[in-house]
This record gives structure tokens, C-alpha cells and sequence, in this order.
């Protein structure tokens, strides 16, 4: 069916718009405060959480339980989380340290390191100040974390790979600093490290790595 709508075709004032028939626009995904549904698209909200949260949680929760589950984070490994204060960041801390790994939250403000701890983090480092490296091994007792999730990209995410172990994994699935990180293929492949990524096409390149 057409639907009337306001059109303005030219530059100018009120004078240009002009009210036409125009054919009815295609329902799209989106959020909105009232809309229309079929009853088998919805999803039930459960008792205890508010709609506002349940919203977030569509996207930002599907991400990052999708990361937790392809990482396959176990007890007592050493994560480190970049963004850690961010949507998905933040989901990806509670998610490992449920699982019973020792959690490094890193965020680029030592203003979001109460937050973070307070999300279930064992330490906190603020990547911004020089030599976070070297605080993130010292939270391991010098050993390497076993994961990373880089949702930051560019210096950020490739620093963190210098954090990982020999044999550990990063999961890349955002850029939030605006760029790729840069990753050497031949060092990774030395490391045996395992790199898996969602989003860019650095770790794409290389050989054993997986995508998805």
C-alpha cells in the first residue's frame, strides 16, 4: 500500500516540501520505543532484567558470548580483554572469569579500572601509559596470557599479541582504534600462535589461521 509522506526535492525552505504519495517502505531491523512484530519474532524477556538492558544485550551479547564460545576460555588461563569497559569488552570479562580464567582488563583510562575490577577482572591495565606490556606479564608471573580478545586494533592490538605465550590464541573481532593491527605471519606461525578473526583481513592472510 502507498504511504503519504513529506518529500523535499529541492534546497530551500518550507515552500519546497510537498506532501505525495510514495510506495510503502520495507520493514528493516532496527529499535524504536513502539513498533509491530510478528509474535514468533519476538524474543521473551526474562523476569529480573530490564528491556533497556535486554536491548544491549541483543547485540552486544550475541557477539560476545559467540567470542567466549569459539575461544574456548578454561580454568585458569590468563585473558586478556582490551576494551574491557566497553559493550562487548565488558560481557567478554564476566564471561571468562565465570568460566574460571584470571581475567586482564585493559581500557585506555585508569578511570574505568574500579568498573572493570568490579566486573570479576584480577587485574587492570591502562594502555595508554608506556609499558603496560610489561604489566600485563607481571600479572602472569611473567608466563604470557593464553588469550587475547582484541576489539581494538591498530598499536593497541598488535602490543597485545606480544603479550601472549608460545601457543596461545587471539581472537580479533574490532577495530575501535581505527585500524588493523599489523601481525607479522612468520612470527605467529613461529609462536604457534592461534589466531582466529572476525572482522579485517591482517590475520586472514595467514596461513593456519581461522576465520569466523
Amino acid at each position: 500500500m502507498p504511504a503519504r509522506a513529506v518529500v523535499m526535492e529541492e534546497f530551500g525552505g518550507p515552500e519546497v516540501l510537498r506532501a505525495r504519495d510514495v510506495p510503502a517502505p520495507e520493514p528493516r531491523p532496527g529499535y524504536a520505543e513502539v513498533a509491530t512484530a510478528r509474535a514468533e519474532d519476538l524474543v521473551p524477556v526474562p523476569e529480573g532484567v530490564a528491556l533497556r538492558d535486554a536491548v544491549a544485550l541483543v547485540a552486544d551479547g550475541r557477539t560476545a558470548l559467540s567470542l567466549h564460545r569459539r575461544a574456548q576460555v578454561r580454568r585458569d588461563e590468563h585473558v586478556l580483554v582490551e576494551a574491557a569497559a566497553g559493550g562487548v569488552g565488558s560481557l567478554l570479562v564476566q564471561l571468562a572469569s565465570a568460566a574460571g580464567a584470571r581475567v586482564i582488563g585493559a581500557a585506555g583510562s585508569d578511570r574505568k579500572s574500579r568498573p572493570v575490577m568490579d566486573l570479576g577482572a584480577a587485574a587492570f591495565v591502562d594502555y595508554s601509559r608506556p609499558g603496560w606490556l610489561d604489566e600485563v606479564r607481571a600479572a602472569t608471573g611473567g608466563r604470557g596470557v593464553d588469550l587475547v580478545f582484541d576489539g581494538v586494533g591498530g598499536a593497541v592490538g598488535t602490543e597485545a599479541v606480544r603479550a601472549l605465550r608460545d601457543g596461545g590464541r587471539v581472537s580479533v573481532y574490532g577495530m575501535a582504534g581505527g585500524t588493523e593491527a599489523a601481525h607479522d605471519p612468520a612470527d605467529l606461525r613461529a609462536r604457534s600462535i592461534e589466531a582466529r578473526a572476525t572482522l579485517g583481513k591482517t590475520l586472514l592472510a595467514v596461513g593456519s589461521v581461522r576465520e569466523g
